[in-house]
């Protein structure tokens, strides 16, 4: 798969029974609609979201980003109560996080 965000070959990141791909360069992830709230718990947001947060915020400018899936343009979303964390999402796909922003996104699942 490649990333929405830079182009790059993604990995395959196994997490218990779910696959997420992450971005070899720029550290982004990609999870198939459900997964990243069935991966939302912090410990695994901090093993799978390994990337620079500084990175993924320089990440924030792209856009007209396509879902990997269906090359459909995907929605941004922006945290309101969190100014850093914006993130894009296929309706019918999944969410792409930029590096850093799962695990501000977990964070605020149990709030």
């Amino acid at each position: 798969m490649q990333c929405p965000k830079c182009n790059q070959e993604m990995d395959e990141v196994e997490c218990g029974e779910v696959v997420v791909d992450r971005c070899r360069s720029c550290h982004g992830l990609w999870f198939d609609k459900g997964e990243a709230e069935s991966l939302s718990a912090q410990w695994i947001a901090e093993f799978v979201d390994t990337g620079d947060p500084e990175v993924g915020e320089s990440m924030d400018d792209v856009d007209d980003i396509h879902c990997p899936r269906c090359s459909n343009v995907m929605r941004r979303y922006f945290d309101i109560s969190e100014s850093q964390l914006q993130f894009e999402e296929c309706d019918e796909h999944g969410k792409f996080f930029d590096a850093g922003e799962f695990t501000l996104w977990a964070e605020n699942q149990y709030l």
